[in-house]
């Protein structure tokens, strides 16, 4: 049964009489700050006026246009007593509407009208002799919108295979005898009588005379993997009709013998395949659709690629072109089909391709590994993408959110422990466009956040997959965002390797809290397999000139470049994790040997967040080691060959290259500026000096106090506290710094072996460790001094208690610091504007909570939760704990900006028993280390 919505209902029975005025309402939202004379201004939101012959209505508000569109539609119906879920209708009186619609087609009325189909039996009328008026059934069927969805009520299979159109079209038309002429044979129509004289001048009919040619460039797909598709060129003359030349084309005697596939993109598009037409497959009305496919087997191989591209069942050579009559002229639509242009089509059927079309960055972009905020997301948004995914592989996703309210505990909490509350579905509320139960905006309004869970089904319903993850996230479009990411990123790896065995498959989807159904999901992408083959060893032989590193002369841990050069002087302006780096890049293909260069793609500006995995693996390790105005020249290995062609403006000539030459690619990059993270901006925009600063001076001066010889930076990232360090004279001899980050550790190694072997500070050894600071290594048993200096709101609150259970019981320094964010302070801080350029343009409803200050925050706790935190720690080990800060003041409230908990070890007492600790216990990795003793003054590790 087709189900039509209350707007199309009414536009059935009333058609253009129907008037829809839509107003925007403004709404002001009240404020929470007692005192505050200004008004906020409220979500932009929407009503609509419906004008009928015989009632008016005004809908409720709503945050979209077309859902006040529909409910106004629903509540005219209402008024005028038409229930829009009317019964289907019995297949007598379905076989009389078909009829009467094709009636219609042939009627003297439409063939003035501006419709696709109205086109073609214009243009129909200008083929000469025994042609003249014939129209191909294939184009009555696929052209009109009505007669399909006509056809689906008579049988749903329709839906999958609109091809089985024709036959219920040629038996509707051998009804109509006296008006229509058919032949079922060659499959097409002919009006009996002329069309009257006046209704051939009012449809602009091309006069003889006045004939022009044009030339479109088309696709021919071979249905042989073996043979390459090519470029052809259709003649089109002014006076004929397209598809006798796209006939010829295929080798086909006439028009009738072509079948013309759904449009490629989007459902507006003029793009489509072409093939021969399969007859008995077509009229065969018995078989069902499996001996449907037999039929057609028997008469041409089908046609892998594409059938991908449509998503339909395509036979043959067939032909991929931009060609046809639209709604909005009687002129005849064309527009070139190029080589680029069809690589470009394959792409875009992955989450990958997808995103690097949408930033228009093929050989650079990667389909980011995470969402942070939508101010820093470049390009389609994952939810974007996943419904253009699902959009063209013929899916439905399905949203669900449901809201999470705040936990309600005596002992104090973090501002993150949420538990999910099943709420009644009561009245609906449009959100981001998802259907959301009422409770959820009374949630957001509480002080609680959302999940979501998206399911993707077929359009028969089929399960296909499910992603429900666990995390909870402030903003509804948060959650909705991230849900989307995970799934695109799992359908992104599937596409990377279709014949990844079922068990990786299986294990893959767990980590991200996907279920699917095997079989349904290998049905709907089984053609993936023939035509993203991604595996490298189908690259040939010898065409490439590195591995997938690069290696750069001073090698760094974990990153070995072999053919890169930085230019330009160093500017002290570098990337840091979170940071936006702007970049202007260049990629050209070159050949080993002639030293020929072909420019592939290039920017001017392209933008991206740095440790977001949003650039190809080879690029972010380079900008890595830039300041910012320093320019950088490497060469890689060839991606797949899809990329390259979708990239080159000339496909034709690079796989010419690529087939007969040995090539690799070589990037030009220069780094344009750097816009560090809304923290960091915030934090040197109120306070002076900044407050990354001031910890580290608070750091110095325990340093000093206690004479500490050695310290142990936990968390040490790209190494600013020991950088910051060796600025002051201080009685350090030796420094060490872990981390999980091999980036942020190789940029420290980089910052501090060039600046130790230029100073003459007193340390004589520094050390940089790989691992987590929840494991123990005995190498940092006992050192004088540690310090964690904002990095435990970093981590989840278990894990911040399990790091100061096992610093202070095992690793026991004699001092450590721990500064984290004063979430009390967040209210000053987020007064500033710099707090509005992290802002959701889109999310006009947002509360007046606090946020945190990075997205990568876990939690932020309040002076009474770390004063706890701290407070029980030094009890259990044996510390004894003083609070302080740096940022604002201790004694005003809201405190200091950055809180600080001072760690000193008391003496051993009789009572306490030590934990055994082995000597043994190594399970950091060295990854750089430095020694004044050693004469090349550094000793790299790989």
């Amino acid at each position: 049964m087709t189900t039509f919505t209350p707007k199309a209902i009414v536009h059935k029975r009333f058609g253009s009489s129907a008037c829809y005025k839509v107003e925007e309402v403004h709404e002001s939202t009240q404020n929470e700050c007692p005192g505050l004379a200004i008004m906020q201004k409220g979500p932009c939101l929407y009503r609509c006026t419906l004008q009928l012959p015989e009632v008016t209505v005004v809908s409720g508000i709503f945050k979209k246009k077309k859902d006040a569109e529909q409910s106004a539609a629903e509540l005219a119906l209402e008024k005028l007593g038409i229930n829009p879920a009317t019964k289907s209708p019995s297949l007598p009186e379905a076989w009389d509407a078909l009829v009467a619609r094709v009636s219609f087609l042939f009627s003297d009325e439409f063939l003035s009208t501006l419709h696709p189909l109205s086109g073609h039996f214009r243009a129909a009328l200008q083929r000469e002799g025994d042609l003249s008026g014939q129209i191909p059934a294939s184009v009555v069927a696929i052209f009109d919108a009505t007669l399909c969805n006509m056809c689906k009520s008579l049988d749903p299979k329709v839906e999958s295979n609109p091809f089985l159109v024709i036959p219920y079209v040629v038996r509707a038309a051998a009804r109509l005898s006296e008006l229509i002429s058919t032949s079922e044979e060659e499959l097409w129509f002919r009006r009996r009588n002329p069309y009257a004289p006046e209704t051939v001048d009012s449809s602009s009919i091309q006069q003889l005379g006045s004939t022009k040619i044009f030339s479109i460039e088309a696709i021919n797909i071979p249905s042989s993997l073996e043979k390459t598709v090519e470029r052809v060129i259709l003649n089109v003359s002014s006076s004929g009709y397209f598809l006798d030349v796209i006939a010829k084309q295929l080798g086909l005697l006439k028009a009738s013998d072509v079948l013309i596939s759904r449009p490629i993109g989007k459902a507006s598009s003029e793009t489509r395949l072409y093939f021969a037409a399969p007859k008995q497959y077509l009229l065969d009305m018995s078989s069902d659709l499996l001996n449907a496919k037999e039929a057609c087997n028997s008469e041409g191989s089908l046609n892998a690629r594409a059938s991908y591209l449509s998503g339909q069942d395509i036979y043959g050579d067939a032909i991929l072109a931009s060609i046809g009559y639209t709604w909005r002229s009687k002129d005849l639509f064309y527009e070139d089909v190029t080589l680029q242009s069809y690589h470009r089509m394959v792409i875009g059927k992955t989450p990958g391709g997808i995103y690097k079309l949408s930033r228009g960055a093929i050989l650079a972009a990667e389909l980011p590994l995470a969402f942070t905020t939508n101010a820093k997301w470049k390009g389609y948004f994952p939810r974007e993408m996943l419904c253009t995914f699902c959009r063209q592989h013929r899916l439905e996703p399905v949203f669900s959110t449901q809201s999470t309210l705040e936990e309600s505990s005596e002992s104090p909490k973090s501002h993150k422990k949420l538990k999910v509350t099943d709420l009644p579905v009561k009245e609906a509320q449009y959100a981001n466009g998802c259907v959301v139960s009422a409770g959820v905006k009374d949630s957001v309004e509480s002080g609680g956040s959302f999940r979501c869970e998206v399911k993707i089904v077929s359009k028969f319903h089929d399960f296909i997959l499910e992603c429900s993850p666990k995390d909870s996230f402030k903003k509804q479009s948060d959650s909705i965002q991230n849900v989307s990411l995970k799934v695109l990123l799992w359908l992104n790896a599937y596409f990377r390797d279709p014949t990844v065995p079922s068990e990786r498959l299986n294990a893959s989807a767990d980590g991200l809290n996907i279920r699917f159904d095997p079989q349904n999901f290998i049905k709907v992408f089984m053609l993936c397999q023939h035509i993203h083959n991604v595996r490298r060893n189908e690259t040939e032989e010898g065409k490439s000139v590195c591995s997938n590193s690069v290696n750069v002369s001073y090698a760094l841990p974990g990153h070995e470049f072999r053919s890169l050069n930085i230019e330009g002087p160093d500017s002290g302006v570098t990337p840091s994790n979170g940071s936006l780096s702007s970049i202007s890049y260049s990629v050209s293909l070159v050949t080993e040997g002639e030293h020929m260069k072909e420019l592939l793609e290039s920017s001017d500006d392209f933008e991206f967040e740095i440790a977001s995995g949003a650039v190809i693996p080879h690029l972010e390790p380079v900008i890595m080691q830039m300041t910012v105005g320093q320019s950088a020249f490497f060469s890689a290995d060839l991606p797949h060959q899809e990329l390259i062609l979708a990239a080159a403006d000339d496909s034709a000539r690079m796989l010419s290259l690529l087939s007969s030459k040995t090539c690799f690619l070589e990037y030009t990059i220069t780094l344009l500026r750097v816009t560090e993270p809304l923290e960091d901006r915030m934090e040197q925009a109120l306070f002076s000096p900044p407050l990354s600063k001031q910890r580290v001076e608070y750091a110095v001066q325990s340093i000093k106090e206690s004479c500490a010889t050695t310290l142990v930076d936990f968390g040490c990232g790209s190494g600013s506290l020991l950088d910051s360090l060796l600025n002051y004279p201080t009685s350090l001899e030796k420094i060490a710094g872990v981390d999980i980050s091999q980036k942020s550790l190789t940029r420290a190694a980089k910052i501090l072996h060039s600046k130790l072997d230029a100073s003459m500070s007193a340390i004589n050894s520094a050390v940089l460790y790989d691992g987590s600071i929840t494991a123990f290594d005995s190498r940092l048993s006992g050192f004088d001094i540690g310090t964690c200096l904002e990095v435990i709101e970093h981590m989840e609150e278990d894990q911040a208690s399990e790091f100061g259970n096992v610093v202070l019981s095992l690793f026991r320094p004699r001092v450590l610091i721990v500064s984290t964010p004063n979430y009390e302070y967040n209210v000053i801080l987020q007064k500033s504007n710099l707090s509005s350029q992290e802002d959701d343009p889109e999310d006009k409803n947002q509360t007046q909570s606090c946020k945190f200050r990075n997205h990568d925050h876990k939690f932020e706790w309040t002076r009474e939760q770390f004063n706890c935190w701290a407070t029980e720690l030094a009890t259990r080990h044996n510390y004894s704990v003083e609070f302080s800060g740096v940022g604002g003041s201790g004694d005003t409230e809201p405190g200091f900006a950055s809180q600080i908990a001072v760690f000193r070890r008391g003496p051993v007492r009789q009572e306490d028993v030590l934990p055994e600790v082995s000597d043994m216990e190594h399970p950091y990795k060295v990854i750089w280390e430095w020694s004044s003793n050693n004469s090349s003054r550094s000793a790299l590790t790989n």
